[in-house]
């Protein structure tokens, strides 16, 4: 009896589109995350890593959908292709390995890897430089907010009312982080509001 074909998809934040990621792959069952790749503390990531057995073929769309850093990434293969689960990654071009003994392949993973790595932080160094030179020159406002006055209205009142803090931040769409964000200001905003008296 052959695996399953299961599809691991990741995108970094809950408005990106999943849709051209394993468009036109046949598989049983799909996981997907959106949330950073940082680190492989991803629910759904894990509970894919849990489900395939020996036969399986784990199908990712890339190698930075799966893990972004080079340590990550060699450990999650060899530790798949050691159980007998085959994993294919489609771009930049078609490449699956097996735990065969195959050098080749090893060097390649090792090599794109590694530059899929290197290119993310050269883009994040240029990132910063380019909001460095526009803060100096007074340009930069920073993020845009990512909830309506309202609607953190509406999260700081549910918050305060002993909602939980990870279900709250998957309500509203947002990460944890940016979530106390939005706490700690109304906080800070309370600390200094003039008192009423009666």
């Amino acid at each position: 009896m052959s695996g399953w074909n299961i599809g691991y998809i990741r995108v970094s934040s809950v408005d990106q589109s999943t849709v051209r990621q394993l468009e036109g792959v046949t598989l049983d069952q799909v996981f997907e995350d959106k949330a950073s790749g940082k680190d492989t503390n991803r629910p759904q990531l894990q509970q894919c890593l849990k489900t395939l057995r020996k036969g399986d073929h784990l199908h990712v769309h890339a190698m930075e959908r799966l893990a972004r850093n080079l340590v990550d990434l060699l450990t999650i293969v060899k530790s798949l292709t050691d159980r007998g689960v085959s994993v294919t990654f489609y771009t930049p071009s078609k490449m699956t390995f097996t735990g065969e003994k195959n050098i080749m392949a090893d060097l390649m993973l090792a090599i794109i890897g590694a530059v899929a790595q290197f290119e993310r932080e050269m883009s994040k160094e240029r990132q910063l430089e380019g909001i460095a030179i526009a803060k100096r020159e007074g340009k930069y406002k920073g993020r845009k907010p990512v909830l309506t006055p309202q609607k953190a209205l509406e999260l700081q009142h549910k918050a305060s009312e002993g909602a939980n803090k990870a279900a709250l931040a998957r309500e509203f769409g947002i990460s944890r982080t940016s979530l106390y964000e939005y706490l700690n200001a109304e906080s800070k905003a309370a600390a200094v509001r003039p008192r009423l008296i009666p």
